[in-house]
């Protein structure tokens, strides 16, 4: 994933657009149901592109990116950022065009949900349970509902139709010399103001393996038939917001059958989110469980050896669940989530090769998460444009020594050469000792540390990774 600078500059112009009219209710929408999800600063963001179109007007003025730093009073770094998160969550569209070195953008505002879709989305809504609590969550549903004053089932319509009211004088079209054209026809590139509706969340490109599922449901007498758009497009939902993989969807599905042979969509939800909640203690997910994007993975479809058994399982597994692995089974603690949710989102880093960090920083801090070093070592690797798993194992190898002098507070460019080295045991990924040893001493002393290290971590990891794919 490219950086702010690459994709962002001050001088690039925009312009802001609406998909419709949004309406002052949309505003409390955002503010309530989405804040809490994307922060602050995406508010702030949404609000000021929000302010520069004029109201009841579709299009805002052309505007350099400099002068939304000053009124926002915040880098670009943060705006670019704000903008990514604003973009994955629905609420804006962005569209670029190029000409020679010049760059501008329109950032077209997407409309909120209404308050009944984002209840019933299935996705925004547990996140937002899991974000605010219970209580909070029931208020803000009472707060968007309506009590009915009147039962209209007690009262008979009475509305009268357009044609009880209106007629139409046939008799003055032989007088009239007035054609009905339509109109006069709209300029070419104008379009007529409306309001339009958000459509609900959905995951796209999710990599969920339907064969697998339809493979196991072969032996249910489930009917194919069963597994329609809406039914595929649920499972994708909920393999993606609760992990599931095909082999437990099977039975998830299963209880969501009807008498009909048809699967309930309310049921087969219910069941998702009760099978979440008995893994992990009653608890509902955050929205930091990502995996390492499908173009970016090793592409390792039967591992053979040790390191490639890794590389598919850092590859396939999202930062949360390996910390949850190396505590051997225990919920990762709010602080640790949180180093890791920043990286993620600040330095835009892959899933995979956090993982890679989390395991080498561990290993390397007596199984600590420490932030100034999971930071420092997570800059380098974006300066070096690190993508995949294999790259960053390869980093760490040639960058050791670095990073040995970064835990123990020193800095590379002592003048301290003629001291003596001190060779010590310490805790480093087996694959260190998969490159052949070079020449010098540093590499030599490193590599003899490696061979005599007993790694019990990294045991505990295969063993993990055996029983993650019983």
């Amino acid at each position: 994933m490219s950086q702010h600078w690459q994709d962002l500059l001050p001088i690039d112009r925009y312009q802001v657009s609406t998909n419709g009219l949004i309406s002052e209710y949309d505003r409390k929408v955002i503010t309530f149901l989405y804040q809490p999800l994307i922060g602050s600063a995406c508010l702030g963001l949404y609000m000021t592109l929000w302010g520069e179109v004029e109201e009841n007007r579709l299009w805002s003025a052309d505007h350099s990116h400099h002068s939304l730093m000053n009124f926002m009073d915040c880098g670009l770094k943060e705006i670019y950022h704000a903008r990514c998160k604003l973009e994955g969550i629905g609420l804006l569209k962005t569209f670029m065009k190029k000409e020679g070195e010049n760059r501008s953008f329109i950032y077209e505002l997407q409309p909120p949900l209404t308050p009944e879709q984002f209840f019933l989305d299935g996705i925004l809504n547990v996140y937002l349970y899991r974000k605010i609590g219970k209580a909070q969550y029931n208020r803000l549903k009472k707060f968007f509902a309506e009590e009915r004053k009147a039962d209209e089932k007690e009262f008979r319509q009475v509305t009268k139709a357009f044609q009880d009211v209106f007629m139409s004088d046939h008799s003055s079209v032989v007088r009239s010399t007035y054609e009905w054209e339509g109109g006069e026809a709209l300029e070419q590139d104008a379009v007529l103001i409306g309001k339009k509706e958000q459509t609900n969340m959905k995951i796209e490109n999710a990599n969920f393996d339907f064969d697998l599922l339809l493979a196991g449901l072969n032996d249910s007498f489930l009917s194919k038939k069963a597994l329609t758009a809406k039914v595929k497009e649920a499972i994708q939902t909920l393999s993606f917001l609760y992990g599931i993989n095909p082999i437990e969807m099977k039975n998830i599905v299963m209880s969501a059958i009807n008498p009909n042979d048809e699967i309930d969509l309310e049921e087969l939800r219910i069941a998702a989110r009760d099978w979440y909640q008995f893994q992990n203690a009653g608890k509902l997910p955050l929205l930091v469980d990502r995996t390492q994007p499908l173009q970016l993975q090793s592409q390792i479809e039967a591992p053979k050896t040790k390191e490639e058994e890794l590389l598919n399982y850092l590859d396939t597994t999202s930062p949360r669940q390996l910390l949850r692995d190396i505590g051997g089974g225990a919920e990762p603690s709010k602080a640790d989530l949180q180093i890791i949710e920043e990286v993620m989102f600040a330095q835009k880093l892959p899933s995979g090769v956090i993982n890679v960090l989390i395991q080498y920083v561990m290993l390397k801090t007596d199984m600590k998460l420490t932030k100034g070093y999971v930071e420092k070592i997570a800059g380098q690797w974006v300066r070096k444009r690190i993508q995949t798993v294999k790259d960053a194992m390869d980093l760490a190898k040639k960058e050791h020594q670095q990073y040995l002098d970064w835990a123990n507070g020193k800095n590379t460019t002592s003048s301290n050469k003629g001291s003596k080295k001190v060779i010590r045991k310490e805790k480093i990924p087996e694959w260190f000792g998969q490159d052949k040893p070079s020449n010098t001493d540093e590499n030599n002393i490193d590599e003899a540390n490696a061979d005599d290290v007993n790694n019990d971590f990294l045991k505990e990891l295969e063993e993990e990774i055996k029983n993650l794919r019983k």
